[in-house]
């Protein structure tokens, strides 16, 4: 097993495939509102919180960071999703609203391995100009993230444990081929707070509450430690019988994780992927927002 050791907090670097989607205008907040799973209008301007938006059957199309820097500005800091395909396919349901949405292309995102400057929890700090700052820390050690129209060096081991860490505290990194798979209890997504089963409609707000309410949820994910690396669409076997699929991976060195939606209840022990005997190990908390 490893111990992970936190790396030197050295130098900022760049998060490849973090991009910033910026919803501005009176309306901007009552938009998202009714758009993404979170509550939008329990956010002070300065806080943020993990959010997605779902298709109407409660499926996934994009996991976020939702930032409300302002009464009338809001940024979605997507991990992996492509910008230019969420802010496509938001605009069909402006309608009337007086919002307007953009791929911020002057914006990226960087990460350090060191407690943050101003940031803590849910709050922001910083502003557009001098880069907006995130307490992205959790049970597994400090980190920060910063948004800033000048990205960090170019770190590609940093930036493969920063994913390996954000699958550590059970945040799905979905790529394209996850789009749409996968509800949110499936995600475990309870575990960010990342999604509201009071505050009224959006897309999906029906699966979603049925699903709470009456105690439907029969898979959420599982952390896996591989001697090899993992493809994301992977059967996770138990006893030679299929268990669950493979969602998210990510490989820091001879380090491989990733994150399986299986059945809550399953019994230990036994789990391959393609052949090779894997562990389930369990997540880290500290990530909730």
């Amino acid at each position: 097993m490893h111990d992970n050791p936190q790396p030197s907090s050295g130098q900022a670097f760049a998060l490849p495939g973090h991009r910033v989607i910026e919803l501005s205008g009176r309306d901007a907040a009552t938009f998202a509102q009714a758009q993404f799973m979170n509550d939008v209008n329990a956010l002070a301007p300065g806080q943020w919180q993990w959010s997605g938006w779902l298709t109407p059957k409660g499926r996934l199309i994009a996991l976020m960071a939702l930032l409300r820097l302002a009464d009338e500005r809001i940024w979605l800091l997507l991990p992996d999703a492509d910008p230019e395909s969420v802010a496509t396919a938001l605009k069909r349901f402006l309608f009337r609203s007086k919002t307007t949405i953009v791929v911020r292309e002057d914006l990226r995102a960087f990460g350090h391995y060191a407690a943050p400057q101003a940031a803590a929890g849910a709050s922001l700090a910083g502003d557009e100009a001098t880069g907006v700052e995130l307490d992205c820390s959790g049970d597994g050690g400090a980190r920060a993230l910063r948004i800033a129209p000048t990205a960090g060096a170019e770190d590609p081991d940093l930036a493969a444990r920063w994913a390996l860490d954000d699958l550590r505290h059970g945040l799905p990194r979905l790529g394209p081929s996850q789009a749409e798979q996968w509800t949110p209890q499936q995600l475990s997504l309870e575990r960010l707070r990342a999604f509201s089963v009071k505050k009224g409609c959006y897309p999906g707000q029906e699966i979603v509450a049925r699903t709470h309410f009456l105690g439907k949820a029969k898979r959420g994910l599982a952390l896996i430690e591989s001697p090899h690396s993992v493809a994301v669409g992977a059967e996770l076997r138990s006893h030679d019988a299929v268990l669950g699929t493979i969602a998210a991976s990510a490989s820091a060195g001879d380090r491989h994780l990733a994150l399986a939606v299986a059945p809550l209840e399953r019994a230990e022990g036994g789990l391959s992927l393609d052949g090779h005997a894997v562990a389930e190990i369990a997540l880290l908390d500290g990530l909730a927002r």
